[in-house]
């Protein structure tokens, strides 16, 4: 059996015709919806606006609202106005539209705007009582959805933590043991125990980009913003996998003519900017190169990698963001990695409010590019 939990839904009214506010308004304040699938019971609290300027208004105020009944027709700015600049604020109100004077078109629009019911003018109070019912399960539902998956990242947050702690002591003593055995042992042998040791390698990242993952994702991760120098921070990057492309030939090129500043993580930019620069070491060609280019975009900035490596097949590319996802083929057979780096790149891309892509060809290298707006305008 469930518990019944009870929630309380603000409405907003916006509507030119006061008879009509005041009507629904009496209907909602005697209304109730059960939604049993996640037990719970909503009653809601309605506020009336005889204008969008003045919703706008009240919203700039801080006032918040779950479902909104919004007059197509109105004195001033229209309905689709007002989606319209609800969505360049980033306001997310399940609307009805009520509208005497819909078209084809105009359902189009308000659908496209986050519309996402029509009321027709006039109707009965079983006809509101049945659109807000739907909207109503819509939304719980919706919530319950992303209630649920928090829940599900923060429990493997909590489960990744406790794992990390509990392994990283047998990993460094199991370390530590294999380099005092490798001393005495003769080659063959010192060339098993250096096995070991790159897998032991590979296991503490394997921990560190989990960590590194589900703490972004749980939200568990503090934030910093302060101005970040994408070319300077390009440039420790490089110098992080230097030996190691210097030990295949690989030359990395960095192409930032200007500082490139924006606001943002250091840490969640240092994330970006290893993960990319590391991959297009690890699968280039001996000899090959990488280019690493920043830049100042509108409100935001810009970091590309390409790498004249292995490439990939579409189907490969398609797919390469997802977790835990490697692509294995007779070129990547042999290369160590979590298959959590990209995933990662995606997410903190995401939190800006930008997108980690990818444009590659078999044989012919790839180039990875990751869009991020300004973290305060995120």
């Amino acid at each position: 059996m469930i518990d019944t939990r009870a929630q309380i839904l603000k409405v907003a009214i916006v509507d030119d015709e006061e008879l009509l506010g005041l009507a629904v308004d009496r209907i909602l304040s005697k209304h109730r919806v059960q939604v049993p699938d996640v037990g719970v019971d909503v009653t809601y609290a309605s506020t009336r606006f005889v204008s969008g300027e003045a919703l706008l208004a009240s919203v700039a105020a801080g006032a918040e609202f779950d479902l909104m009944l919004l007059d197509l027709k109105l004195p001033g700015m229209s309905g689709l106005d007002i989606l319209t600049e609800l969505n360049k604020q980033n306001q997310h109100i399940l609307t009805i539209m009520i509208t005497a004077y819909a078209t084809f078109e105009t359902a189009v629009q308000a659908t496209k705007l986050g519309g996402y019911d029509f009321l027709a003018k006039p109707f009965t109070p079983e006809e509101l009582r049945y659109a807000i019912r739907r909207a109503t399960n819509q939304l719980i539902i919706n919530r319950e959805a992303r209630r649920l998956a928090e829940e599900k990242r923060q429990v493997r947050f909590n489960f990744i933590s406790v794992l990390s702690h509990e392994l990283k002591a047998p990993i460094n003593a199991i370390d530590g043991y294999l380099k005092i055995l490798r001393e005495d042992e003769p080659p063959d042998r010192q060339h098993m125990i250096d096995r070991s040791l790159i897998r032991l390698d590979g296991m503490r990242k394997l921990i560190f980009d989990l960590l590194d993952l589900t703490r972004i994702e749980s939200g568990q991760k503090e934030r910093h913003f302060r101005a970040v120098d994408l070319r300077a921070s390009a440039k420790s990057a490089i110098e992080l996998f230097a030996d190691e492309a210097s030990s295949r030939g690989i030359t990395i090129d960095l192409r930032a003519d200007e500082p490139a500043e924006m606001q943002a993580d250091p840490e969640e930019i240092e994330i970006i900017l290893n993960n990319l620069i590391s991959n297009a070491v690890k699968y280039n060609k001996d000899g090959g190169e990488v280019t690493v280019s920043v830049a100042h975009v509108g409100a935001g900035a810009r970091i590309t990698v390409a790498d004249t490596g292995v490439g990939l097949k579409p189907e490969e590319s398609a797919r390469l963001f997802n977790e835990f996802v490697r692509i294995k083929n007779d070129d990547t057979l042999k290369i160590m990695g979590s298959g959590l780096g990209l995933s990662t790149v995606r997410k903190i891309a995401h939190l800006y409010g930008g997108e980690a892509t990818v444009m590659s060809k078999e044989g012919a290298g790839s180039t990875f590019t990751v869009t991020l707006r300004d973290g305060h305008e995120a």
